[in-house]
């Protein structure tokens, strides 16, 4: 019988719907952060650490040797943005693109740690700044006409 093995990390950024700040309530933030951690688990994608900002989250995920990263993506923001309705949040939506990063198995103990040191690092910079630097990091292009919405 053949075995497929896959070991793929995956660094995910994107933003809620105009980079409003919808998560700025410490507790709201660490429950969304724990429910997209399980929503990545129940596809077989476990999140390794959520973190991120009152307007963005950060997740470092194994991708499912099945699962496609626009799937992925698809299925954690429609769930989240659902249990953020119920918690109160009607206007509540993530924008419609992201970013993903593959990330080698050394460097997960490093893009923990800069996830978990999110809301100190967006004290002196600002989301755009930031996905603008991972672009340039990764040399892809960034059309800033369709990046912000």
């Amino acid at each position: 019988m053949p075995q497929s093995l896959a070991t793929v990390h995956l660094h995910i950024i994107f933003s809620t719907k105009e980079r409003r700040r919808f998560l700025q309530n410490d507790e709201i933030r660490s429950r969304l952060h724990a429910y997209i951690g399980g929503i990545c688990r129940s596809l077989d994608c476990p999140a390794s650490h959520v973190g991120g900002a009152t307007d963005h989250v950060h997740i470092l995920s194994q991708l499912s040797r099945t699962m496609a990263i626009a799937d992925l993506l698809r299925d954690v923001k429609k769930q989240s943005s659902v249990w953020m309705h119920e918690q109160g949040m009607p206007e509540f939506a993530w924008q419609l693109g992201y970013a993903a990063y593959s990330v080698s198995h050394s460097q997960t103990p490093k893009v923990r740690a800069y996830i978990a040191d999110q809301m100190n690092h967006h004290e002196h910079t600002d989301f755009k700044d930031e996905l603008r630097a991972f672009a340039a990091a990764h040399d892809q292009p960034l059309d800033e006409r369709y990046a912000w919405d």
